[in-house]
């Protein structure tokens, strides 16, 4: 959540902003709230009475934020030259596809990938057919399977930065600020089921000790 990040307020795209007084600002608020408790198994959890789009919508945007911090404080490490690909360790390596403007996926630098990335979850999360922020819309039938997919390639941020920068996380005195942000990430998205366990190979050490952790 955004209480983690009061050192660094470098974002790599501009903050996604949640209008205040509507109902999913409430919800952030309550999430914020949970998270403070220190227990992430509960905070993620679907409060009673709540519509599970909305939370997960709002929790997306969330993620977002964060991601884009956390990208943000390491972006003059995550170089044309030092990553000319974008990948998770020497066995992930990905490459950018959206589905209208670039069908075919293309082989670019990391910065490439991640500056297609988050413009295009951007693009998804200011599309008020797809995310809604007015009381009484409905979200539309594809949100489910739009939500995913920006989960999905939000880990990939996620995974490029500990597999490649994590050094200079360390150095920055960021690596709290990142196990949090990824072991909410991490455990919304199981607590839902929202990434498939193919996808998550990368880190699967990784959160299976932070989920041991947590028993």
């Amino acid at each position: 959540m955004s209480f983690l990040f009061s050192r660094s307020s470098k974002t790599f795209k501009p903050k996604k902003n949640i209008p205040e007084g509507s109902h999913q600002y409430e919800l952030l608020k309550h999430a914020e709230a949970t998270l403070g408790s220190g227990n992430l198994r509960q905070a993620v959890m679907l409060p009673e009475g709540e519509d599970l789009n909305e939370w997960i919508a709002v929790n997306t945007v969330d993620f977002f934020n964060q991601i884009n911090m956390l990208y943000g404080t390491i972006t003059e490490f995550c170089t044309e030259t030092s990553c000319s690909v974008m990948s998770a360790g020497p066995r992930y390596e990905y490459h950018w596809a959206d589905g209208t403007n670039i069908k075919k996926p293309i082989k670019c630098s990391a910065p490439k990938y991640i500056d297609y990335l988050m413009t295009w979850v951007q693009d998804q999360l200011d599309d008020e057919t797809l995310f809604p922020s007015k009381i009484g819309v409905p979200f539309p039938k594809n949100f489910m399977s739009v939500a995913k997919t920006i989960l999905k390639r939000l880990f990939r941020v996620y995974a490029h930065i500990y597999h490649q920068h994590f050094d200079s996380v360390m150095q920055l005195q960021e690596e709290a600020h990142l196990n949090t942000s990824f072991k909410h990430f991490i455990f919304f998205v199981q607590e839902f089921n929202l990434i498939d366990r193919r996808e998550l190979a990368p880190l699967q050490d990784l959160i299976e000790k932070l989920g041991s952790k947590d028993r």
